[in-house]
Protein backbone atom coordinates (compact mmCIF):
# COMPACT_ATOMS: atom_id res chain seq x y z
CA UNK A 1 0.00 0.00 0.00
CA UNK A 2 1.28 3.48 -0.77
CA UNK A 3 0.93 6.70 1.21
CA UNK A 4 1.15 10.08 -0.48
CA UNK A 5 2.75 12.67 1.80
CA UNK A 6 2.79 16.44 1.38
CA UNK A 7 4.97 19.39 2.39
CA UNK A 8 6.90 18.90 5.65
CA UNK A 9 5.57 15.35 6.01
CA UNK A 10 7.22 14.36 2.72
CA UNK A 11 10.41 16.07 3.85
CA UNK A 12 10.40 14.18 7.16
CA UNK A 13 9.87 10.83 5.41
CA UNK A 14 12.32 11.63 2.63
CA UNK A 15 9.77 11.04 -0.13
CA UNK A 16 6.38 12.18 -1.42
CA UNK A 17 5.33 8.55 -1.89
CA UNK A 18 5.99 5.86 0.70
CA UNK A 19 5.20 2.15 0.42
CA UNK A 20 4.19 0.28 3.57
CA UNK A 21 3.71 -3.40 4.25
CA UNK A 22 -0.09 -3.31 4.39
CA UNK A 23 -2.64 -4.34 1.83
CA UNK A 24 -6.14 -5.55 1.11
CA UNK A 25 -7.75 -6.90 4.27
CA UNK A 26 -5.57 -4.85 6.61
CA UNK A 27 -7.00 -1.75 8.26
CA UNK A 28 -6.21 1.90 7.76
CA UNK A 29 -4.82 1.80 11.30
CA UNK A 30 -2.43 -0.99 10.28
CA UNK A 31 -1.19 1.06 7.31
CA UNK A 32 -0.83 4.19 9.47
CA UNK A 33 1.08 2.35 12.20
CA UNK A 34 3.39 0.83 9.58
CA UNK A 35 4.02 4.29 8.13
CA UNK A 36 5.06 5.59 11.54
CA UNK A 37 7.22 2.51 12.25
CA UNK A 38 9.02 2.88 8.92
CA UNK A 39 9.39 6.67 9.30
CA UNK A 40 9.59 7.51 13.02
CA UNK A 41 10.39 11.15 12.26
CA UNK A 42 6.73 11.56 11.25
CA UNK A 43 5.45 10.59 14.67
CA UNK A 44 6.45 13.87 16.37
CA UNK A 45 4.74 15.82 13.59
CA UNK A 46 1.46 13.93 13.23
CA UNK A 47 0.72 12.67 16.76
CA UNK A 48 -0.15 14.70 19.84
CA UNK A 49 1.13 13.99 23.37
CA UNK A 50 -1.62 11.37 23.84
CA UNK A 51 -0.61 9.47 20.70
CA UNK A 52 -3.65 10.67 18.75
CA UNK A 53 -3.59 12.24 15.31
CA UNK A 54 -3.05 16.00 15.62
CA UNK A 55 -6.22 17.99 14.87
CA UNK A 56 -4.52 19.95 12.11
CA UNK A 57 -3.27 16.87 10.22
CA UNK A 58 -5.61 15.58 7.50
CA UNK A 59 -5.71 11.91 6.64
CA UNK A 60 -7.55 11.03 3.45
CA UNK A 61 -8.70 7.61 2.31
CA UNK A 62 -9.89 7.55 -1.30
CA UNK A 63 -10.23 11.35 -1.16
CA UNK A 64 -12.45 11.42 1.93
CA UNK A 65 -11.82 11.78 5.63
CA UNK A 66 -12.51 8.38 7.23
CA UNK A 67 -11.98 9.76 10.73
CA UNK A 68 -15.04 12.01 10.49
CA UNK A 69 -16.92 10.34 7.63
CA UNK A 70 -16.42 6.60 7.96
CA UNK A 71 -15.06 3.84 10.11
CA UNK A 72 -11.89 5.66 11.11
CA UNK A 73 -8.76 3.60 11.59
CA UNK A 74 -10.90 0.43 11.48
CA UNK A 75 -11.57 1.00 7.76
CA UNK A 76 -10.66 -2.18 5.88
CA UNK A 77 -8.33 -1.58 2.96
CA UNK A 78 -8.88 -2.83 -0.57
CA UNK A 79 -6.41 -3.11 -3.43
CA UNK A 80 -5.87 0.23 -5.15
CA UNK A 81 -6.98 2.41 -2.23
CA UNK A 82 -5.51 5.92 -2.09
CA UNK A 83 -3.96 7.00 1.24
CA UNK A 84 -2.76 10.55 1.84
CA UNK A 85 -1.51 12.60 4.77
CA UNK A 86 -1.56 16.41 4.72
CA UNK A 87 -0.19 19.06 7.07
CA UNK A 88 -2.07 22.34 7.48
CA UNK A 89 -2.41 24.10 4.14
CA UNK A 90 -2.40 27.84 3.70
CA UNK A 91 -1.65 30.38 1.08
CA UNK A 92 -3.32 31.41 -2.10
CA UNK A 93 -3.93 34.67 -3.82
CA UNK A 94 -5.48 37.69 -2.11
CA UNK A 95 -7.42 40.05 -4.30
Amino acid sequence: MEWRLFANLAEAAGSKRVDVDAGAGDTLGDAFEQLLRDHPSLEAIVLDDDGELEDHIRLLYNERDPLTDGEGFDTVLEAGDDLALFPPVSGGCRR
